[in-house]
């Protein structure tokens, strides 16, 4: 399938972003900066329009730009949490909640995702990690105690375009670790028996998984 020509099918589909979102996310795929993919951004609607979430976690800003999204599906007063670990994209996310109006909706809190949860308190309904691939298993550890029974963590980009399903020997020598990683924490969350998980081939992988215990 090609990915490309589904993107534009499902612009066609989805209902149009805000306009200052949508100039953000034309901005970011001209410069090449990773963002939520069109397919993903539908399935990531979907997941909270039924979750309903108060309270949100993200593990991974970037230039804010899916925060922004989540924080535009829903039109109650949810509050976001989103942590990133370079200043450069902090800045710029900071800029674009500015750009957006979602200062006082969105907290962004800079530092490594593994240190800097340790000091979050509370529980998060819904959580979205999209960081440091190789790091998932870390993270999960830590925003574990994080999530409430009934609440729901998604993971994204756990296929790595496909190299997750191959047998480390078929995999570039330098991408080994990480893909050991990722293949580690899908085995780790898909076997814990706290959480029921899915993978969802949309964008390049989603991981769902709810928390039943």
């Amino acid at each position: 399938m090609n990915k490309e020509r589904l993107d534009v099918y499902l612009s066609i589909l989805m209902p149009p972003l805000p306009p200052v979102l949508a100039e953000i996310e034309r901005g970011a795929r001209e410069e090449g900066v990773p963002i939520l993919r069109k397919d993903s951004q539908n399935l990531l609607r979907l997941l909270l329009s039924m979750q309903q979430p108060s309270c949100i976690l993200e593990i991974g800003t970037a230039i804010g730009f899916s925060a922004g999204f989540m924080a535009s599906c829903l039109q109650n007063n949810v509050e976001i949490t989103t942590l990133e670990v370079d200043e450069r994209m902090a800045a710029r996310a900071e800029e674009n909640f500015r750009r957006l109006g979602l200062s006082d909706r969105i907290r962004l809190i800079r530092g490594d995702a593994a240190e800097t949860m340790k000091a979050l308190t509370g529980t998060y309904d819904f959580v979205f990690m999209d960081a440091a691939k190789g790091q998932y298993g870390v993270y999960f550890e830590e925003v574990k105690p994080l999530i409430p029974v009934g609440g729901l963590l998604v993971t994204d980009n756990c296929l790595q375009e496909g190299t997750t399903l191959e047998s480390r020997f078929a995999v570039r020598r330098r991408d080994r670790t990480i893909h050991g990683r990722v293949r580690d924490y899908l085995y780790t969350i898909c076997h814990d028996s706290d959480f029921v998980s899915d993978m969802i081939d949309s964008g390049d992988g989603v991981l769902v998984s709810k928390r039943v215990r």
